[in-house]
């Protein structure tokens, strides 16, 4: 591998790392609790459950795409998705009623995790339309495509 080939792969599995392997494993060894924390939002436990089935395929073979350079613009765009959704349903700081009064607060600390959600979300969307200035088209034109992260270009 060259240096540049190496220097993705890095700064690919430093993207995912959150979701595999520890989001995943926290998933996988506290899957009652997992269900749980669903459960505040989707109250019924079947539901939960399968949300929780749902976020675990996103951890484990979305991030597989993302570092193997697997369809990996499909997956990273799943993936930032994945991070807006998370970011909406379980990071509600401006339903904490706190955020206003109490700058040590749980709306206050809410807002930051909120925030690095969309912004590690950002991270995967810069897969999605690359750095060289082609947007969207490559990905449009073929999504499960890769975009040959660990080939050296000219």
């Amino acid at each position: 591998m060259t240096t540049s080939e190496i220097v993705a792969l890095v700064v690919r599995y430093g993207l995912v790392l959150l979701f595999l392997p520890f989001s995943a494993l926290d998933k996988i060894f506290g899957f009652d609790h997992a269900v749980k924390q669903a459960q505040s939002m989707f109250k019924p436990r079947p539901i939960a459950i399968t949300m929780i089935l749902i976020g675990l395929f996103v951890e484990i073979v979305c991030t597989l795409g993302v570092v193997t350079g697997i369809a990996d613009r499909a997956c990273a765009f799943i993936i930032a998705g994945y991070c807006v959704a998370t970011a909406v349903l379980y990071k509600q700081f401006w339903a904490q009623g706190d955020f206003w009064s109490d700058p040590d607060g749980k709306g206050r600390t809410l807002l930051w995790d909120f925030l690095k959600n969309l912004s590690l979300g950002a991270g995967f969307l810069l897969i999605v339309i690359g750095t060289d200035g082609t947007g969207l088209v490559p990905f449009l034109h073929a999504p499960l495509a890769s975009s040959h992260p660990y080939r050296v270009h000219p």
